[in-house]
Parts: structure tokens; C-alpha cells; sequence
């Protein structure tokens, strides 16, 4: 690693590289998660199993992956970056391989909700915040916007694919692929991944020379996580973030990460055309973050999120319609329009949180605000099954995520309130 290291100099930052393995190891994590989604109906099948049986298990996935953010935040800032996330990695590999075997609901709640959830947890977006605020000083926007897009393109690269072996293969092999698939990331997280800057001897990208090496971190993971709460609940700010960030998760990753494909099997459209439609947003979205990573360093992160949430709510509101229309003006438009802003939301809230509460407890006060995207994303996936199981179809849920959209778009406008001019440089 540091014969690497010294060789980057004079060529590029290492904290780009830093980015890259980053970017993949979120990448995987992406397409784990979004595998249950080509599971629902052929577990429903196999083995009998409702849509709300199985929308509960990926209800506590969401849950318990937002919910370890924080602590896996803190676990990185007392055992390192790097140890964390290579045991998480390893966890993840061995449980979803053993899922193969599974045959009861217990075991699907066990594996795909307690171990999967927890574990992706540590290596998702948490992952990136921390990653970046140790890497960078500069350009924090666009580096956090190339690690959000990872997750549309583990969209991209996995749905497509899964959706066929599923079809062809059935389910077991699927999560063989994914297992093998985190498997092989880990000698890279331990060969390319350095702890902090200050390990191969270089700074964080635009950090000045003289700028004071912070120490090292003491205290027990779960005393710093509780920490950092304690004292950023105090803030109307934080709840605010908090509140926007449920009802991101609850459109996005709850319902439709979670529904769509089951959603446009109603419509009588195949799993493998509802993952490409899925993929299609996820080349919108690779599009849509990185650029609002850019404009994030640029311009007031209030507006921008008011526009990504005001414009995802009006996609929602039109996507029954959507389904209902053949060509460019039905699922070819709302993907487009809906994918551009798939998790555009999180640059400006990542920079937000940052400028709210500083760059060294930004990450864990993230992870937090992180456990409100997946609350929101476990209330939507738990939800919508309920709903279409109780009224046949997933119009009602639709509505109500939209509508949550178009509220949170004026509750963002209140944070971090500051007399700057509306898209003025932030």
C-alpha cells in the first residue's frame, strides 16, 4: 500500500483511489441489497410465503441497516476504518451464501433481515461520509456524489442479471453470485483501503500543510454514537435532516427498491423488464448524484433539496399512470425523470450535516440521520405490502409516497437557515 502511495504522487491524490475502492465496495453492497427484490415473488411462489411475510423481512433489513450507521460510524472512528469494514464484508459474504439453504421464514428474517441489514449497515453510506470527510477538505460534494452514485450502478450491474438467472435458475443461484461477489472485494479493502491520510504519510485533499493532525479516537463506539446524538437531538436542524432523510428512504429504497418489480408484475410486465426499467433509473441516477455531488459544492444545499424532493414526489404521483401508457410518455419517462433523482439527496445532505456539526462528528451524526432513511425505507416497505395485500394494487401507497415528497421539499427549506440568495455559491 505505501509502495502504491508513493508512487501516486506527482500523478494523483490517493484520496481518489480511496474513492474507487469505496465506490466498489458500496457498489456491493448495493447489489445485495437489492436482491430480495428478485426474490419476492419467486419465494411467494416456491414456498407459499405472502408478500407481507416477506415484505417484513426486508422491512427489518432497512431498519437495522440504517440503524447500524451510527455505530458503525463510531466503531470506524475507535478500530478502524479499515477493520471495520473488512469484518463486515467477511459477515456478509458467509451469511447470504447461507441463505442458500434457507426453508423457513425464521431463516429468511435471521439472514436477509437481522445479518444482511446489520452488516451493509457499515459498508454503505455511512461508509462514504466517513470516507470522505477523512479524505478530503475539498470537493466533498462531488467525491460524495461519485460514492452515492454506487448505488445506482450495483443497481445497474446486478438487477438485470439477477432478474434473469432468477428466471432461468430460480433463486438459489442468485445469492450464490452476490455472496461470491463481496467475497472477492476484500483483499482489495486490505491491500487499497489506508486507515486515515496521516498512515501513507499524506494529507486530505486541499488540507494545508500546517493544519493540526486530530487525535485519535478513545471512547467506546456505542458512548461515541450516543454521544453524538445526545448532543445533535438538541438541534432543531438534526430533526429536521432526520425527517427529509425518513422520507427519502421512504421512497426511494422502501418502496420502490422494494415493490417496483413485484409492482409491474401486476401490470403484467416480466421481472426481467421491471429490473431493466430499475437499471434504466440507475443510469439516470449514476447521471443525477455525481452532478448534484458538483453542484452541492457550488450552491445553497436547501434548494437543491427542495428541488430533488419536489420533483420526486410529482414522478410518484405519475407512475400509476406511467404503467398504464405504452412508449416514451409511460415507464420510459418516469425512469428517466425519477432516476435523476434517485438519491440526489444525499450530497446536499451529507454537506448540511457537515457545515451543521463539523467535519469530525459530521459522519456519526449522519449515520443517524442514515437510521431515518431506513426507518423510512422499513415503514415503506412494510407498508406498501400491507396495502396492496389489503387493497390489490400499490396506487394508495404510491400516492401517499409522493405526497410525503412534496411535504418534506418545504420542511427542507427551514434547515440551516442562513441570508444566502436562492442558488447563490454556497
Amino acid at each position: 500500500m505505501q509502495a502504491l502511495a508513493n508512487w501516486s504522487r506527482g500523478r494523483f491524490h490517493y484520496a481518489w483511489l480511496a474513492v474507487a475502492v469505496t465506490f466498489l465496495v458500496m457498489l456491493i453492497t448495493a447489489g445485495t441489497r437489492a436482491t430480495p427484490s428478485v426474490m419476492m415473488v419467486p419465494l411467494e411462489q416456491q414456498f407459499g410465503w405472502s408478500r407481507t411475510t416477506i415484505s417484513l423481512a426486508l422491512s427489518i433489513n432497512l431498519a437495522l441497516f440504517g440503524l447500524m450507521g451510527p455505530f458503525a460510524a463510531a466503531a470506524m472512528l475507535r478500530f478502524g476504518l479499515r477493520r471495520t469494514v473488512l469484518i463486515a464484508l467477511t459477515v456478509l459474504s458467509a451469511s447470504v451464501a447461507l441463505s442458500s439453504l434457507m426453508q423457513a421464514t425464521w431463516q429468511l428474517q435471521l439472514i436477509w433481515g437481522l445479518v444482511v441489514g446489520c452488516t451493509t449497515g457499515a459498508t454503505s453510506m455511512t461508509l462514504g461520509a466517513s470516507v470522505v470527510n477523512r479524505w478530503f477538505v475539498e470537493r466533498r460534494g462531488f467525491a460524495m456524489g461519485i460514492l452515492t452514485a454506487s448505488s445506482a450502478t450495483g443497481q445497474l450491474v446486478f438487477l438485470p442479471l439477477l432478474a434473469a438467472i432468477t428466471e432461468q435458475h430460480g433463486w438459489r443461484p442468485v445469492v450464490l453470485l452476490v455472496a461470491a461477489a463481496a467475497a472477492v472485494v476484500i483483499p482489495l479493502v486490505g491491500w487499497l483501503l489506508p486507515e486515515r491520510p496521516a498512515s501513507i504519510g499524506q494529507r486530505a485533499y486541499g488540507e494545508p500543510d500546517d493544519a493540526p493532525v486530530a487525535p485519535a479516537q478513545t471512547q467506546n463506539p456505542i458512548a461515541i454514537a450516543f454521544g453524538a446524538l445526545a448532543k445533535a437531538s438538541r438541534s432543531r436542524d438534526f430533526w429536521l435532516l432526520f425527517f427529509s432523510f425518513f422520507v427519502c428512504g421512504a421512497s426511494t429504497n422502501g418502496y420502490i427498491g422494494t415493490h417496483f418489480i413485484a409492482m409491474c408484475g401486476d401490470y403484467g410486465i416480466s421481472p426481467v423488464k421491471g429490473a431493466g426499467v430499475l437499471a434504466a433509473m440507475g443510469i439516470f441516477d449514476l447521471i443525477g448524484t455525481t452532478l448534484s455531488g458538483w453542484l452541492s459544492d457550488r450552491y445553497n444545499a436547501r434548494v437543491l433539496l427542495f428541488w430533488y424532493y419536489g420533483l420526486r414526489g410529482l414522478a410518484l404521483i405519475y407512475l400509476p399512470y406511467a404503467l398504464g401508457v405504452e412508449f416514451f410518455f409511460g415507464l420510459p419517462l418516469f425512469a428517466m425523470f425519477y432516476g435523476l433523482d434517485w438519491v440526489a439527496t444525499v450530497p446536499p445532505t451529507v454537506k448540511l450535516t457537515t457545515d451543521r456539526f463539523g467535519s469530525r462528528e459530521a459522519p456519526v451524526v449522519f449515520g443517524w440521520i442514515v437510521a431515518g432513511h431506513q426507518l423510512g425505507a422499513a415503514f415503506a416497505a412494510l407498508g406498501a405490502g400491507l396495502l396492496r395485500n389489503s387493497l390489490g394494487s400499490y396506487t394508495v401507497a404510491t400516492m401517499i409516497s409522493g405526497g410525503l415528497c412534496i411535504i418534506s421539499a418545504l420542511v427542507v427549506l427551514r434547515i440551516n437557515r442562513q441570508p444566502t440568495p436562492v442558488l447563490a455559491p454556497a
